[in-house]
């Protein structure tokens, strides 16, 4: 699982920092996770290539995590892109971007889906064979949701001298790696798990968009490898996280704590502040493992 931060302050972009946006690489799947302006930029510098993004997941419709997509979907439209494009995203993300495109006469020539928003409850947007998202509600000015998204089990490793003892044909080790039990080449059928072993432990990343203190996504988030939390101020400005539905570093941490998580990736910086390490010291008072989102930054998990 590679993580990729484009964008990590809030409100507006300036000339060293730039707004939300992500990519997510997990299991065979580029998602890109909100859209800020300047977005394609940032996918040019680092050298992410376009026509594997075939997910947007937008939290809200607030310009610092959306302003860069009518900008991105029309430029997929002037290299020619065919690939089908989703876009998830609250209601009113499809008239706002196709609104553009009709008064600009700029029509993709690939399907553009959309795929809006409105359950105020946590629900499943996309399932395939190796990955699931789900939403998680959050408490920001207008509707947002986060994004929790999880590997699915993956195949089982053979132990090769356990499956040659038990004579089993090469034909089968696809059905092996798959959970099945097979028969070998005697006839005897083999039980699973007596010749192969768990695969990997599947990733989990949750993306905990503009937020206030929300104990109620605890549950969702319980046990996850990696929470993205917004940690738009310090503590001493609390009463300004309150007035503008936001968090602090030590909320965020809070969070971290009672969801059992591995790692606390904070962003969403208010420019306010000199310097982004009075984050990781604020939030490591009350949750050890803390990484600061930096513009450019690439995690490895």
């Amino acid at each position: 699982m590679k993580l990729t931060i484009l964008g990590c302050y809030s409100a507006t972009p300036r000339a060293l920092n730039n707004t939300t946006s992500q990519v997510l690489e997990i299991n065979n799947h580029m998602f890109l996770i909100d859209c800020g302006e300047g977005t394609q930029v940032q996918l040019r510098k680092h050298k992410i290539k376009f026509n594997r993004i075939k997910h947007i997941f937008i939290s809200h419709l607030h310009g610092d995590h959306f302003f860069g997509l009518v900008g991105l979907i029309s430029t997929f439209r002037l290299l020619t892109r065919e690939t089908d494009l989703h876009v998830y995203g609250p209601k009113g993300i499809k008239e706002v971007v196709t609104l553009q495109m009709k008064l600009a006469d700029s029509w993709t020539n690939y399907n553009l889906i959309f795929h809006e928003l409105t359950s105020e409850n946590s629900e499943l947007i996309f399932e395939d064979e190796e990955v699931e998202v789900h939403t998680i509600p959050l408490n920001h000015r207008i509707y947002t949701n986060g994004f929790l998204f999880k590997e699915k089990e993956g195949h089982r490793k053979l132990d090769i001298n356990l499956v040659e003892e038990a004579n089993i044909d090469v034909a089968y080790y696809r059905k092996l790696a798959q959970g099945f039990d097979v028969v070998n080449e005697d006839g005897i059928l083999i039980k699973n798990n007596t010749v192969t072993k768990p695969g990997l432990k599947p990733k989990s990343y949750a993306f905990c968009s503009d937020t206030y203190y929300k104990e109620d996504i605890v549950p969702l988030i319980k046990n996850v490898d990696v929470l993205y939390h917004e940690s738009t101020f310090l503590d001493k400005h609390e009463h300004l996280a309150l007035k503008t539905k936001h968090s602090t570093a030590k909320q965020a941490a809070l969070i971290a704590k009672q969801a059992n998580v591995e790692t606390l990736l904070l962003g969403h910086y208010s420019t306010r502040y000199d310097s982004l390490n009075a984050f990781k010291d604020e939030a490591q008072k009350v949750f050890n493992n803390v990484e600061l989102c930096e513009d450019g930054k690439t995690f490895n998990f």
